[in-house]
């Protein structure tokens, strides 16, 4: 129904997409959906998505990445040629108040679930496919909350925290590596490269150069925060520390200590500072990040706390667009 304060939209999309990675493999994603998208009241956002439907296929591979996939069997599901057929809902609440922001986001995606139900009426055992292909099955949770403090004019102090979890079952044993999570890298912990660290206390075979694509989980935790002022003119400066990583839910042989435990998540937590400097335009921020490793999650050969083995290999440089949160 229409509102005569705010404007409801019933949106229809077509995509493709086309990720070219020319060392290791290239992979096409073809979508359609329908999304409305409404508002409860002036503070709140919701969107439906009732149906959307994501075709992934590999188009080719080089022997490096087949290596890879044949030493990681549960990676190499997730690359599988696959539908993705989704529910989704998002919800967003965002309130200004005194000079300060309170941004709320709550993310639901369920997929399969009405496919494998029509399947199985119509008498359909094992393996469930489509035109010959499977489609994957699996919930999805992701939420975050982001506040926003006028300390004084012009300063900011900005926290973030952010927690999410997916599952596969039914007719996949993983959920796709598009829907998995990954950590670090210049809207994450910025003092470690995108993919550099997690599952857990997991780490790669240093002598691996394909061993990035292992550092996915399906449960995912981070915490930010950000102290924000003016420097002149259009440029304004940053302080920050950022902390977290992802994990298993369930235990994956050729990534020891990825799954996620209690008794151990403080000691996986990343832990990282840095400052960074951004030319604002209010139309468009620039921004560039230096970061700097305190912790990382994986042994180092250091001990204690502070465990980077040394002073020269704890940076990592981020260029970007837009605040981070």
């Amino acid at each position: 129904d229409r509102s005569r304060r705010y404007q409801n939209w019933t949106k229809f999309s077509l995509s493709a997409d086309l990720l070219n990675r020319p060392s290791f493999f290239k992979m096409v994603k073809f979508g359609a959906g329908l999304t409305w998208q409404w508002h409860s009241h002036r503070h709140s956002l919701n969107e439906l998505i009732p149906f959307r439907l994501t075709y992934t296929k590999l188009l080719n591979t080089t022997a490096e990445f087949d290596e890879t996939m044949a030493n990681n069997p549960a990676v190499a599901l997730s690359f599988r040629n696959q539908f993705i057929p989704e529910i989704q809902y998002n919800y967003t609440y965002d309130r200004s108040f005194s000079g300060n922001q309170l941004t709320y986001n709550l993310q639901l995606i369920e997929a399969g679930n009405v496919f494998a139900g029509i399947w199985s009426l119509c008498g359909s055992n094992g393996e469930k496919k489509m035109f010959g292909t499977p489609f994957s099955q699996f919930v999805k949770m992701q939420t975050s909350v982001v506040y926003n403090h006028g300390v004084m004019p012009g300063h900011r102090l900005v926290a973030r925290m952010l927690v999410g979890a997916a599952h596969a079952y039914g007719n996949s044993s993983q959920v796709p590596y598009s829907e998995q999570f990954y950590i670090g890298g210049a809207n994450s912990i910025r003092a470690f490269a995108v993919r550099s660290i997690g599952p857990g206390s997991f780490r790669p075979d240093a002598t691996n150069p394909n061993g990035y694509y292992d550092q996915t989980g399906t449960f995912k935790f981070e915490a930010n925060l950000e102290y924000r002022f003016p420097i002149f003119s259009y440029f304004k400066g940053a302080l920050f520390i950022d902390a977290g990583n992802v994990w298993l839910l369930s235990d994956d042989e050729k990534r020891q200590g990825g799954k996620l435990r209690m008794k151990n998540f403080f000691d996986e937590l990343a832990l990282g500072t840095g400052l960074g400097i951004r030319f604002d335009m209010d139309m468009l921020v620039v921004r560039a990040d230096v970061g700097y490793a305190l912790h990382a999650p994986y042994e180092t050969g250091k001990s204690g706390y502070f465990n980077m083995p040394s002073f020269k290999k704890s940076y990592a440089f981020h260029i970007a667009i837009g605040y981070p949160f």
